[in-house]
Order: structure tokens, then C-alpha cells, then sequence
């Protein structure tokens, strides 16, 4: 795609790498195939096809209105159309670089921008959203049965093993999952310390970024980036071998870090070594011996959500799924489980119909196999399903936690 960038983004970092993924989209429009607005809403402009034509038209100093960040705005990152490009088109950092632009040139009434901030003051910050969720949990009960789903259960935490082992990995606290499943970090450093792995939480580790990066607010989510890198350092310095992440959304934002920070001349180097180290935590199963666990899920069946940073971000299409069937679980079938369920990090209070289709959509295809439970890796996806299905949705590493020996 040939391009012409106006001159107020041309010379830019931002500008010189949007130009790079506009010239690798040959506008074929096999991604419209997999995208999920565009199957729902079916406008070629909620497609990512259409999109890239908008953000083009952005870049280059046409017509921008709010009409266009309408339709940025329904996208929800999910980059299943990354998946299906024949030409490697990075579309979901072209979507962040085209948001931000036509954000910062159309604006937004005060009413979205104060629903947006607010959800960067308190999503992004345990101290803050631990409080809430408690009230919400309190008030639970006398609310209706359809608000009431919406409103997550606080999750006791139960006890973090002692580091003990020669080998050492190193964990995300993250934001919304310490608050209200504590408990899937410490399943994990139960798990692998079976395995003779000890896993680490440094303190000072918060949120990824995300909610802030996909909320137009780069600088914010940096700050948040630097504080975990500064956080992790000594520990890998000590040698510690990796970074295990059990919400596959983090995972997908930290391997991000080596590419956001790459012009910080304090921290570019420092994040590409954390980038490299992340890790999902079923890539670090997949290569374990796990003989002694091959019949500790007693068949029990199982629809597991593969969330689309697991699969499209991380291109850990299986990963999961192998170690779940090693452990003994038999997964039923899912439907076209490339599609996003709507939780999408904020996506779910922003664009509420949208993803209640999606959700609808996905519910049916998990629950069609007639499994005992749902499980999924990121907990943003546990959330939004817990909401939709009467199944029980579990975090798939807390289902190892208690049948594994």
C-alpha cells in the first residue's frame, strides 16, 4: 500500500513505523474472514481492512472525524486478523499509533473521556480496586440476578510456597487478577515448586500497562512498564530464568516492552532482556516432565477459552490445550475458538453491546460440547465469561494446582 504521511507525523518514530506496516498491506481482505466486529456488525469499516484504510487517511492529513474514531474504537485488539495476514501485517500497533492520532485530533465529549480516566485511576491499581470490589461483593447479594453476575466474587488466596529451589522464576503481581484471583498466582508457585522451580513475586510488580496503552495514554503505560523492569532487575541479574506470567494479556503487553522502550536510552536494553525473558506460563509446562501427572484429571471435561492474546499475540495456539490433555482433562470441541469472547481489557464497559453478542456468541460454542466447567487463560476472559455461563470458569493452572501431584 503505497502511503504519503502529512508532515506532522512523517519524521516520527510513531510515524515511520505506521508507514512501515501500511506498506506490507496489500489490502487482500482475508482478515475480514476472522474479525469479529466485522462478522457481527458486517461494515467494511469494522473490519481491520477498512480500519487501515481510516487510519491511512488519518496519517496522511485527510478527513478525520468522530465518526472514524467511532470505528477505532469498536475494534478490540483482539489481532486475529494478524493471524490470518498473508503478509504480516502488524495491525494492532498500527490501531494504537491511529488511535492515538485521531484521538488527540477529534477529542472526545467529557463524559467518555472522565469514563476512560477513571478506569485508568482505579482498573490499573490493586490498592484502589481491591476496596471496590469488596463493596461490590458486600451489595452483591441484594442486587438483581443479571447485575449481580457482573459484580466478581473475591477469591481467597491460599499459601505461596518458600523459595527453595536452585532454579528461580520471577512473577507479575498485575492489577485486576491480584484482587480478585489471588489465588492463580500462588497455584502456579505451588505447581512449580513440584516441578523444583521456585517462582518469585519482587515487590514494587503492578500492572502490565495495558489498560493504559490501549487507552491512548503511551507515556502512562511506560511509567508502569519501567516501575516492573526496575522491580524484576536484580533478580535476573541474580539469575533468575524467567519471567512467568499467568495472565496471557500481561504476557502479551511485557514481550511489547523491548519495542516501546527502545528509544529510552535508560531502559531500552534493560526491557528487551525482560521481553525476551516473559514468558506464558504453559510454555514453561510444555517443557517440563510431566509423567506423573498423566492421569490426575480423571477425563473430567473441559471447554477451554483460549483468549486471543494467547493465541494471536503470543501465537501459543496449543500450548495450553497439550499440557491440560497430558494432565489427564479431555477438552471438548469448540467452535470457532479463534474469536474473541468481548472482554478485550476495558472493551466490555466501553462497547457493552458489542461485547454482549460476542459473549452470547462464545458461551453457546463452550457450552455446546457439554463440559463439566470452562477454563481460559487471562483473567480478564474469566471475568467477562463468569458473567454469561452458570459453568464454573476456572484459571487452567488452578486446575493443575489441585489434582496434580
Amino acid at each position: 500500500m503505497q502511503t504519503s504521511l502529512a508532515d506532522f507525523i512523517r519524521d516520527t518514530a510513531a510515524g515511520r513505523e505506521a508507514d512501515a506496516i501500511l506498506r506490507n498491506c496489500v489490502h487482500c481482505g482475508f482478515c475480514t474472514a476472522t474479525c469479529p466486529t466485522y462478522q457481527l456488525l458486517g461494515d467494511e469499516l469494522d473490519g481491520p481492512r477498512g480500519r487501515i484504510y481510516l487510519i491511512k487517511q488519518a496519517l496522511e492529513g485527510g478527513e478525520i472525524s468522530s465518526h472514524t474514531l467511532t470505528h477505532l474504537d469498536r475494534c478490540l485488539t483482539c489481532r486475529s486478523c494478524e493471524t490470518t495476514c498473508p503478509s504480516g501485517v502488524r495491525y494492532g500497533r498500527l490501531v494504537d499509533i491511529g488511535r492515538e492520532v485521531v484521538e488527540r485530533h477529534v477529542g472526545r465529549p467529557w463524559t467518555a473521556r472522565f469514563v476512560r480516566r477513571a478506569l485508568r485511576l482505579m482498573v490499573p491499581f490493586p490498592r484502589r480496586f481491591g476496596p471496590l470490589l469488596r463493596v461490590g461483593n458486600w451489595f452483591r447479594p441484594l442486587l438483581p440476578g443479571a447485575l449481580r453476575r457482573k459484580v466478581p466474587q473475591c477469591e481467597p488466596a491460599r499459601p505461596w510456597p518458600p523459595a527453595r529451589h536452585p532454579r528461580t522464576m520471577l512473577a507479575l503481581d498485575g492489577c485486576v487478577q491480584s484482587a480478585a484471583t489471588p489465588n492463580t498466582n500462588a497455584a502456579a508457585a505451588r505447581l512449580l515448586d513440584r516441578l523444583g522451580i521456585s517462582l518469585v513475586s519482587p515487590e514494587g510488580t503492578g500492572c502490565c500497562g495495558a489498560v493504559s496503552h490501549h487507552l491512548s495514554a503511551p507515556d502512562e503505560a511506560l511509567d508502569f512498564a519501567r516501575r516492573n523492569i526496575d522491580a524484576w532487575w536484580p533478580h535476573i541479574e541474580r539469575g533468575a530464568e524467567a519471567l512467568v506470567i499467568t495472565a496471557s494479556g500481561c504476557t502479551a503487553m511485557v514481550r511489547e516492552y523491548g519495542h516501546l522502550l527502545a528509544h529510552d536510552p535508560d531502559y531500552a536494553d534493560k526491557a528487551a532482556r525482560v521481553s525476551d525473558l516473559s514468558k506464558d506460563l504453559g510454555e514453561i509446562l510444555c517443557e517440563q516432565n510431566l509423567d506423573s501427572w498423566q492421569s490426575a484429571g480423571n477425563g473430567r471435561a473441559v471447554a477451554f477459552h483460549i483468549p486471543c492474546t494467547l493465541q494471536h499475540a503470543l501465537k501459543a495456539h496449543t500450548q495450553v490445550e497439550d499440557v491440560l490433555r497430558r494432565a489427564g482433562f479431555r477438552l471438548t470441541a469448540v467452535a470457532d475458538a479463534h474469536l474473541c469472547c468481548g472482554s478485550a481489557g476495558t472493551y466490555s464497559i466501553l462497547q457493552p453491546d458489542i461485547s454482549r453478542q460476542l459473549l452470547e456468541n462464545k458461551v453457546r460454542n463452550l457450552e455446546a460440547g457439554d463440559p463439566e466447567l470452562v477454563a481460559t487463560a487471562n483473567i480478564g476472559c474469566l471475568m467477562h465469561l463468569r458473567t454469561g455461563t452458570r459453568l464454573p470458569v476456572r484459571h487452567w493452572i488452578e486446575l493443575l494446582d489441585e489434582v496434580c501431584p
